[in-house]
């Protein structure tokens, strides 16, 4: 090869180095102020919603999160911590405030330093999950807090980032926890920042649930919204107010005081005045959750006899609820999948002898649906349940939320209920009944009650300001009131976390069903339905694995090998022929 091809050859490779580096320069300083990430998953994973990113990019100030997911673990807990700092860094590609660190809580010297630590973190939030681990020395136990302290400005917030499923597998549970760590994150953030809250208000005066039995929800309610009780005794302004419209005529209309009104397990009639309130109010666009027990039954009657009879109540809601499309049925429903309760069943001596066994009238019900409210939500504890049907009312949507199990037994009221049926082994032949509907998620225009039925002057009286169809809007009719319902602590009367059941020492999903609800009934910004994001297990077939075992190895063995000895040998080829061709025509 002659020299001055050579020095063209060398002239090359510089100019083309160069121009590589030239490149990739142009594309970080492109890169740094046009950002673009292409999600090639089927299901979107590392895509944030709309919502979220809207809400992510109008932060003003850093959001820091201290993560508590470092240190050695198993495996599972390693890629949720890898899950968190891809999605963390997916909220930062938003906007650079978005801030963290991994902390590892056991790092400290000392035992002593180690206990103040994991102290502090429960103070403020964070719940402690214990992990059998192995290792060298066989088994050890270990202290994880799966969770994070969120700050934003003078405010703190715990995040927790494993979600508790129980009865669900904990490879499933790991990936509904990775599932929900978008929506997790945007809603702690959202928590943090939010500045006006919207109105709730608990209706009260027909006997609904004291406020010590709310009170947890309550205040996690209060994180989201300015909640308050409400009686409305008649007052046609108690869920309302007027107000001036256009200030040049002085035009005035009525509007809603609140976004939305939970009704909590009334026990006595409703009048035709309250009625038209909360009709009116829904007219106006306003959302209601509805918590009914359409028969009466309660535990303190059985306690103190074993036995009692379950009837129907009269609470004057059926023609209201059934105008807006949904009926309540005056039943009640058993389950095979039921909650345990603490019954005597016989005597130690001088000593009762207690046992824990299921309370078929009180079904735990397992989520199904895919709906954002109910995804992935940990089970739900009910107390004396109905069934619910709805009706074929048009521009209503209906979804189904709960249902009771498979191994379901439907009693028409009147109800004999007596503690002797936790005695004998149930009868599964008896519990044939399809899966029951307990919970319904209505939504679209609807039309009032009062339509045709109230007095011209009264409808054309502006004071009233009365409408026929109501704006779009939506509500949610569970035929439980239990549901919402905390338990109070049996010796010292204090309220206890709603879903947490004292005898059991289990913590269902209530509260979490309760907020979603509220959430997705009250929220524009649509960070609700970032749940229905779905992430995809794909899991490998162990017995397919174990049959073809062998062969996948010699694949992935030899047959790299062979590619780069082929490789080498063409390469070889090519080189040889192309350095001694002009060899031999100089010697011709």
């Amino acid at each position: 090869m002659s020299e001055k091809k050579k020095k063209n050859i060398k002239r090359e490779n510089i100019f083309q180095l160069l121009l590589s580096i030239v490149i990739i320069i142009l594309l970080n300083v492109i890169g740094s102020y046009w950002y673009t990430r292409f999600d090639l998953t089927s299901e979107n994973r590392y895509s944030l919603s709309d919502a979220t990113k809207e809400m992510v990019e109008e932060l003003d100030d850093i959001v820091y999160f201290k993560v508590y997911l470092e240190g050695e673990f198993p495996a599972g807990f390693k890629r949720l911590r890898n899950e968190t700092r891809e999605m963390l860094n997916e909220f930062r590609a938003y906007n650079n405030n978005i801030q963290y660190e991994f902390i590892d809580p056991s790092a400290q010297d000392t035992e002593e330093e180690r206990r103040k630590v994991y102290e502090q973190l429960v103070r403020q939030g964070l719940n402690p999950t214990d992990l059998q681990v192995r290792d060298k020395g066989g088994q050890s136990q270990q202290i994880v807090f799966p969770g994070a302290l969120v700050s934003y400005k003078n405010k703190t917030l715990p995040l927790e980032l494993l979600q508790s499923q129980q009865g669900k597998p904990p490879q499933e549970v790991l990936n509904n926890s990775i599932q929900e760590l978008e929506y997790n994150i945007a809603n702690v953030i959202q928590k943090l920042v939010i500045d006006s809250k919207p109105k709730v208000a608990f209706i009260t005066g027909h006997g609904e649930l004291a406020k010590n039995y709310v009170e947890d929800v309550t205040n996690a309610l209060g994180e989201y919204y300015q909640v308050e009780r409400v009686k409305t005794a008649g007052k046609i302004y108690s869920l309302a107010e007027r107000d001036t419209v256009n200030e040049a005529t002085g035009e005035m209309a009525v509007r809603n005081k609140f976004e939305a009104i939970i009704i909590a397990q009334p026990d006595s009639a409703f009048s035709e005045k309250d009625k038209y309130i909360i009709d009116q109010f829904l007219m106006r666009g306003g959302k209601a959750l509805w918590l009914i027990d359409p028969v009466h039954a309660t535990m303190d009657s059985l306690q103190r006899s074993g036995e009692t009879v379950a009837v129907a109540k009269e609470m004057n809601l059926n023609d209201q609820l059934f105008k807006y499309g949904v009926r309540l049925n005056d039943n009640l429903v058993l389950d095979l999948n039921a909650l345990p309760i603490p019954i005597v069943t016989g005597r130690m001596g001088n000593q009762p002898k207690q046992e824990f066994l299921p309370w078929y009238f009180f079904p735990i019900l397992n989520p199904s649906s895919d709906h954002p409210i109910v995804k992935n939500l940990n089970a739900i504890k009910s107390e004396f349940i109905s069934s619910l049907d709805t009706i074929g009312q048009p521009n209503i949507k209906k979804t189904f939320l709960l249902h009771t199990s498979n191994y379901t037994q439907v009693r028409e009221a009147p109800v004999y209920v007596s503690l002797q049926l936790m005695q004998n082994p149930p009868d599964e032949r008896a519990y044939t009944d399809p899966p029951q509907p307990v919970a319904v998620l209505l939504e679209g225009v609807f039309e009032s009650l009062y339509r045709n039925r109230i007095a011209k002057e009264i409808k054309e009286n502006e004071a009233f300001g009365f409408r026929e169809m109501s704006d779009t809007t939506k509500m949610i009719v569970v035929a439980d009131g239990d549901i919402i319902k905390n338990q109070l602590h049996y010796s010292k009367g204090y309220p206890l976390p709603l879903g947490y059941d004292q005898y059991t020492r289990r913590t269902f999903g209530n509260k979490d069903f309760i907020l979603n609800a509220m959430n997705y009934l009250v929220e524009e910004s649509g960070l609700v339905t970032v749940r229905s994001k779905d992430f995809r297990l794909r899991m490998l077939d162990k017995t397919k694995v174990q049959q073809e075992k062998l062969q996948w190895q010699l694949i992935n063995t030899i047959i790299p090998v062979m590619l780069v000895v082929i490789f080498g040998l063409i390469q070889t080829y090519v080189r040889r022929r192309k350095y001694t061709k002009p060899v031999e025509r100089k010697r011709q």
